[in-house]
């Protein structure tokens, strides 16, 4: 951390402007997606938003390009970025399962869900091939199409807010702080989305600061954002679009379910706990 107190100032005056210019980008898509019908386009723009701020941020104050960590991690970090959020989503649901917070779903939604992924017609596909194949397809196609959007908001998040609070914060500070503001920055879509508006708020900052703290610790690590990259592609696409259709919702029991459940809050909680003091004991 910067010792003298102009510096100090100066870095704070930067993480401003950002803030300041990633508000700015934001609204025009948030508006579009609140207000007309929430396509793609809208969506992907709007995760590009945190890395226009970033580099507008970048030239302004005179700082190179590099300084986002460009360069492609070890693969162990890669690795361990790809089967840690599998991991944690697949342990969510195994929860949900035993607990009786919902059951496996039936062949009719499977099959469902297979016909969205375009399955339908090779043969006679079998429900238990139909989730193999569609679960293989989503880990690796769907990954890598998730990145090219998630890129955008890891550049901003991790290329350059993290390294930059660094400079003022510890790594318990840089990891809250950008947490906050990530999940913070997700508000309006919280709010018009949300069934249960104060609830999805709480399982949804516990569980995105939670992953601040294990993304942050592969950040730092790797002196990469790759991992950050694939880590936050891998846990959209398995709690997004590969376990929600696998399971049978029970009446009464939708709060503990998904993105936004209590389950995956709880499950995250720990594993970032986990993180953070690996990361004390390593002195990140």
């Amino acid at each position: 951390m910067l010792e003298k107190k102009s510096e100090r100032k100066e870095t704070w005056k930067t993480i401003f402007i950002f803030l300041i210019i990633v508000t700015i980008v934001s609204t025009p898509f948030y508006l579009a997606i609140v207000n007309l019908y929430p396509s793609r386009i809208y969506v992907g723009a709007l995760m590009w938003c945190p890395a226009i701020a970033a580099i507008i941020t970048i030239k302004l104050k005179g700082q190179p390009i590099s300084s986002i960590h460009w360069k492609w991690a070890d693969w162990k970090y890669i690795r361990m970025s790809y089967f840690i959020p599998a991991i944690y989503v697949l342990i969510t649901y195994i929860l949900i399962w035993i607990f009786g917070l919902g059951g496996l779903s039936n062949e009719e939604n499977i099959m469902e869900w297979a016909t969205e992924l375009g399955l339908v017609g090779i043969g006679t596909l079998k429900p238990t091939f139909a989730v193999i194949i569609g679960a293989i397809l989503l880990g690796t196609v769907g990954v890598t199409r998730a990145m090219a959007t998630v890129l955008g908001e890891e550049i901003g998040w991790r290329g350059f807010l993290i390294y930059e609070s660094r400079k003022v914060l510890s790594f318990t500070g840089v990891s809250l702080f950008v947490g906050f503001i990530w999940a913070f920055w997700h508000w309006p879509i919280l709010v018009y989305y949300s069934e249960n508006v104060t609830l999805e708020f709480i399982t949804f900052f516990v569980f995105v600061i939670s992953m601040s703290f294990i993304m942050t610790y592969y950040t730092f690590k790797s002196k990469s954002i790759w991992p950050a990259v694939i880590f936050h592609s891998v846990s959209n696409v398995y709690i997004q679009k590969i376990f929600p259709p696998l399971i049978e919702k029970i009446e009464g029991t939708e709060h503990w379910l998904g993105e936004n459940g209590i389950m995956f809050a709880i499950v995250t909680f720990i594993i970032g706990i986990y993180f953070w003091r690996k990361a004390i004991k390593e002195k990140l």
